[in-house]
């Protein structure tokens, strides 16, 4: 079984960089993927698939509401869209058009989006979303993925090509900690992601907070609690299986994202725990707050998102056994 000396640092790189490898070889894969933005091909990483592929790459423009109809239509005709902005601009902004012309009909459509969160930093709370998560995952039949890393972000993005129905894929904007597998063979779609077995207590994470939940598993061993780590990438479909079977043997759980508190990963993990195996929970999120302007290392610690945050949460959990 995965243990925490397992897990390497192999660099740091931008998930939206793995985004920009993913959908270049997702492209050369297969002929049917179509790459739209909205003003927003450089933050996206998208230059390689326009020089590679310039008859599928469609520039919609400052429009976002336009490119999701724009990709409902391409997915009538068959073809594969994957529409790239920054996440508020996927969600908020469009979300009458995600829900009427592509959740509503199951359109095979795949939502990318960038600089999800408060690690978007200097831009500031317009900017950054935390409320995208609930607001995906409550679309039927609309599937939410969560990547930790470069690796796990260029993976998904080569995934979703062959996964039949619409995709919110969530990434980042800052370098961050890149630990999975380079060719992507540990990430499987709906599958959670076990990195270190433990005894003790369950840590489940999604995207920037997972390396920071290792982090945190760290400093508990130190202090003599053995804590689990789950990669949740996917948080609809989430892996009940995994998670009952880590909160069966541990008994005691804690949830960490880069998102409010409504709506995101911890609410689906305690929706799951209250209806089949009532477990002591602490979620590490925003608690009912937008954001500001400031670094994303500055930001993560204004608002708790924190390696030291999740070992606070753990051990409240770990009281309430």
């Amino acid at each position: 079984m995965p243990q925490l000396s397992d897990i390497k640092l192999l660099n740091e790189k931008e998930t939206r960089a793995g985004f920009g490898e993913g959908i270049l070889e997702a492209g050369r894969r297969n002929p049917r993927v179509i790459a739209l933005t909205a003003d927003l091909a450089g933050s996206l990483k998208l230059g390689p698939f326009m020089k590679e592929f310039p008859e599928r790459f469609v520039q919609c423009g400052i429009a976002e509401a336009n490119m999701m109809g724009v990709a409902a239509g391409l997915a009538i005709g068959g073809k594969i869209p994957y529409t790239t902005t920054f996440a508020n601009f996927s969600t908020s902004r469009v979300y009458d058009q995600i829900r009427q012309s592509i959740a509503y009909s199951g359109k095979n459509v795949k939502i990318c989006a960038s600089h999800a969160g408060l690690t978007l930093g200097e831009d500031g709370a317009t900017h950054q979303v935390l409320e995208d998560i609930g607001m995906m995952k409550m679309l039927p039949g609309m599937t939410v993925i969560v990547p930790c890393d470069f690796n796990q972000t260029k993976a998904a993005a080569i995934a979703i090509a062959d996964y039949q129905g619409p995709v919110y894929l969530r990434f980042g904007r800052p370098k961050w900690a890149n630990f999975t597998a380079e060719d992507g063979s540990d990430f499987q779609i709906g599958k959670a992601q076990l990195l270190a077995e433990g005894r003790d207590l369950s840590i489940i994470a999604c995207g920037h907070l997972v390396w920071l939940a290792v982090q945190a598993a760290q400093i508990l061993a130190e202090k003599g609690i053995s804590a689990e780590v789950i990669n949740m990438h996917t948080i609809k479909p989430l892996d009940e299986e995994a998670l009952l079977k880590s909160a069966a043997k541990t008994r005691c759980v804690v949830t960490a994202e880069e998102h409010q508190q409504n709506g995101g990963l911890g609410e689906s993990v305690a929706g799951v725990l209250a209806r089949k195996l009532p477990t002591p929970l602490e979620m590490v999120a925003v608690q009912d707050s937008f954001g500001e302007s400031g670094t994303p290392l500055q930001l993560l610690a204004k608002y708790g998102l924190t390696k030291e945050q999740i070992v606070v949460k753990a051990e409240a959990a770990l009281a309430r056994k």
